[in-house]
């Protein structure tokens, strides 16, 4: 039987290595700004995992953006370029969110690409109104919940360098979409479209519209942990939510800020096994061997092993 396997695998030291001589460029201050709550982030795990990704990423992007003067050379038009799209997807709560802004930040830091924007798919889920009516509002974040098609759309304006670029922005204090914002992308060097739905296929989404998300991509990571480790940190995000975010009474969760340390774990937990887990094992685990790389966290959430597409 063949043991071969599409990916490089490597351990953090291993990894660190590939580094190089790239300087690191962030300061405490700047990684502490994009943490998310109760993760662990620090110099020496960007300089490890985050600054030898973003080395990599340059020499991707730099690639596309000469492959693409190629083929228009080749076809007699004027090279135009367009930003390079990376798909960040994984799990509710196993940091999807911070990798993408740490990477937003380094990546910034190149000379090739100083204009990076992050998309969430967040955005493209359907209004809270929507879902009530269709009735999957216990489904939210599941495919069925998402207007694919203006996802769709959106990345191919950005794909064919479109100025101006409109997308939908999502509150996570209201839960729902904001109805008079939009965030505009106008013609960045790279695009981060993070979420769990990302590297769904027709056949995880049910459907095959023709095309979707992943098609757009250039390069796509999947962020990967243990259940119980993933588990923990819903629950603590949940905890330290119930005493902030939740805590204002515009939040559509205000009415769990007063449940007890108990009451809340419990909530937390069955929320978790209701909605989440159930979509981790249908849709976003699934797509897991699609991704260009994969980042395994450990239950301290740092990274411990890393895996990179061959070809």
């Amino acid at each position: 039987m063949s043991s071969y396997s599409p990916y490089w695998m490597f351990q953090k030291n291993e990894w660190a290595k590939l580094r190089a001589n790239v300087p690191m460029t962030l300061s405490p201050i700047q990684i502490e700004n994009v943490k998310g709550i109760n993760e662990k982030l620090d110099i020496e795990e960007v300089s490890n995992v985050y600054l030898p990704l973003s080395r990599l990423l340059n020499l991707y992007t730099k690639a596309s953006h000469e492959l693409h003067s190629v083929t228009d050379r080749f076809m007699g038009q004027k090279t135009k370029q367009v930003p390079f799209i990376i798909g960040v997807a994984g799990s509710v709560a196993v940091g999807k969110s911070t990798i993408s802004r740490i990477m937003r930040e380094l990546l910034s830091e190149w000379d090739e690409h100083p204009s990076v924007d992050i998309l969430t798919t967040d955005g493209f889920l359907f209004p809270n109104e929507v879902l009530e009516e269709k009735g999957i509002m216990n489904r939210k974040g599941f495919p069925e919940s998402y207007d694919i098609k203006k996802l769709i759309d959106v990345l191919a304006d950005l794909k064919s360098g479109r100025p101006d670029v409109e997308a939908p922005v999502y509150s996570h204090l209201t839960y729902n979409i904001l109805p008079d914002e939009v965030q505009v992308l106008d013609q960045p060097d790279i695009v981060i479209v993070e979420g769990v739905n990302v590297l769904q296929t027709p056949k995880t989404r049910g459907a095959d519209p023709g095309t979707y998300v992943s098609d757009f991509f250039d390069f796509s990571i999947y962020v990967d942990a243990n259940e119980d480790d993933l588990l923990k940190w819903y629950t603590e995000r949940f905890m330290k939510l119930r005493d902030t975010a939740f805590q204002d009474e515009r939040s559509y969760f205000h009415n769990y800020s007063g449940l007890s340390n108990d009451e809340a774990i419990a909530m937390a937990e069955d929320i978790w096994r209701r909605i989440n887990l159930r979509n981790l094992h249908e849709n976003i685990q699934p797509t897991r061997n699609r991704a260009d790389l994969i980042l395994h966290k450990d239950r301290d959430h740092l990274i411990d092993s890393i895996m990179l597409r061959k070809a």
